[in-house]
């Protein structure tokens, strides 16, 4: 294709262009009219990329790359937007990969697949389970693409299990220079462990290679205890189960333990009730929060009456995605942080009084519920929150009843710094102000993971704003152009 006049790529790419209307609707004298934008699930964050291309096969992949660097272009690659920060976002080129959806290659020996970047984890689940396999470990939703939750080192749960990202075993990526490589352990192993969390910036992620195992169901007990039992017994509960997940209520001071192990028993589903699930536990629920934004102390009769909800306890039985899959509710600023495991009782325990004081005070904090707490082994994947370390991983959320904006700045600062007073890296789907030289003391490879992208990508054509400003310190020109305390609808 570099003997390809560039009139000549972009009558190629004419098809999978998305960001334009045919120039038979517009008046002659302009050839397209751009139309697209985007914003993320949560409608924190948007952006108006120049142009969209969807392509369907690697060729147009490479294609693309090769008229993004005749033109000067950056691309970014945009998974399913559901990341709560503008990781995905720019306003340069943008390319969707969910188009490429039907590279799979099966290893039955290894329990392995080959899977399209683009696909989501939800289509994955469906495929996997026809064929008697499923994932290791999966975090609480399943609506994001494989790329994207590698390319941030998504997690689920699991005191024995690492980041998602430390299940794969293979990446083909399409690097700056249009050359598509596979790496791994033992081939380009610095390519493959900066990549295994490379925010999208190594290259374009085209598959995955994934360890699975064989289909299996999760045994679960649910049980509301006082918060004060779970936080004494903190480093008990932890490695209880397979899978333990605890959801904290600050404003009944109770909290919802979770321990999930593999089981054989006959499957066993949560009873769904639509009025106590549908009528009361959303809508109900996401009109009380509404009054919440005019009468603020309203917050902490809510967050009891949520914590009673679901007082009982119960044990279910059921497909293992289905269990690590849970209703994120409404849309949501959120952030999240990874402690040392060690630090996890300090941490939590530090919050606990701070959250307490700011309920006495008239004019306090009124965070949102649950705080959710969960665990990941540690890795040697160089921008991994868990690196290095076994790691308890805090968040958490203001909602945003009917899409209206709530206050969050005051929860997020003040959690924040409980979070780095103990340790804490962010979630890097998550928003979080930290710089480079933040992220450096940090991260024992970050500075590695610089030199790599300046190796790799010299020009910087995967680089969009999200990594400049984090990676390379180049703030200027951001900020309100990128955010939107809300998007018009």
């Amino acid at each position: 294709m570099a003997d390809q006049t560039t009139e000549a790529l972009y009558a190629a790419l004419e098809c999978i262009r998305e960001d334009t209307l045919h120039r038979s609707l517009l008046p002659p004298f302009r050839k397209y009219r751009k139309t697209a934008w985007f914003q993320n699930w949560a409608e924190t964050f948007r952006c108006t990329p120049q142009a969209v291309f969807a392509p369907r096969d690697f060729d147009q992949c490479k294609s693309i790359l090769e008229l993004a660097k005749r033109e000067g272009k950056r691309l970014r690659a945009m998974g399913a937007r559901h990341s709560p920060s503008d990781l995905w976002c720019t306003n340069e080129w943008m390319i969707r990969m969910d188009r490429i959806d039907r590279l799979i290659v099966w290893d039955s020996p290894k329990n392995s697949i080959v899977a399209p970047a683009g696909m989501t984890l939800h289509t994955l689940h469906r495929k996997l389970g026809i064929n008697g396999l499923a994932m290791r470990n999966v975090g609480s939703i399943s609506d994001q693409s494989i790329a994207g939750v590698i390319s941030t080192a998504t997690h689920g749960t699991g005191w024995d299990f690492p980041v998602i990202s430390g299940d794969v075993l293979s990446l083909t990526i399409l690097l700056a220079n249009g050359e598509i490589v596979t790496c791994s352990k033992e081939v380009q192993q610095d390519l493959f462990l900066a990549s295994l969390c490379g925010l999208g910036a190594t290259g374009l992620i085209l598959s995955v290679e994934l360890q699975l195992e064989r289909s299996f169901k999760l045994q679960e007990s649910r049980e509301r205890l006082p918060f004060e039992i779970v936080l004494k017994s903190l480093d008990l509960f932890a490695p209880a189960s397979e899978h333990t997940r605890i959801w904290w209520n600050p404003q009944a001071d109770t909290a919802m333990l979770m321990l999930a192990s593999r089981s054989s028993a006959p499957l066993s589903p949560a009873k769904s009730s639509w009025f106590w699930g549908t009528v009361v536990g959303h809508w109900y629920l996401e009109f009380l929060l509404w009054l919440s934004l005019a009468y603020p102390d309203l917050t902490g009769w809510i967050g009891r009456f949520a914590s009673g909800l679901d007082a009982k306890k119960v044990v279910v039985v059921d497909q293992s995605w289905k269990i690590f899959n849970l209703d994120c509710l409404f849309r949501q600023y959120t952030t999240e942080w990874a402690l040392p495991a060690s630090q996890a009782q300090s941490a939590l325990s530090a919050l606990r009084a701070l959250l307490a004081t700011e309920a006495k005070k008239p004019h306090g904090l009124r965070p949102h519920f649950p705080i959710e707490i969960r665990w990941s082994d540690a890795d040697e994947i160089w921008l991994s929150p868990s690196y290095g370390r076994k790691t308890c991983w805090v968040g958490i959320v203001q909602y945003k009843p009917y899409g209206i904006d709530v206050p969050w700045r005051g929860v997020f600062d003040a959690f924040e710094s409980i979070m780095l007073s103990h340790g804490g890296r962010p979630h890097w789907a998550k928003l979080h102000p930290l710089t480079p030289e933040q992220l450096g003391e940090m991260y024992p490879r970050f500075a590695d993971f610089k030199r790599l992208l300046e190796r790799v990508d010299p020009e910087g054509i995967w680089r969009n704003e999200y990594v400049r400003r984090h990676v390379f310190g180049e703030w200027e020109g951001q900020g309100a152009d990128v955010y939107s305390k809300r998007v018009p609808r």
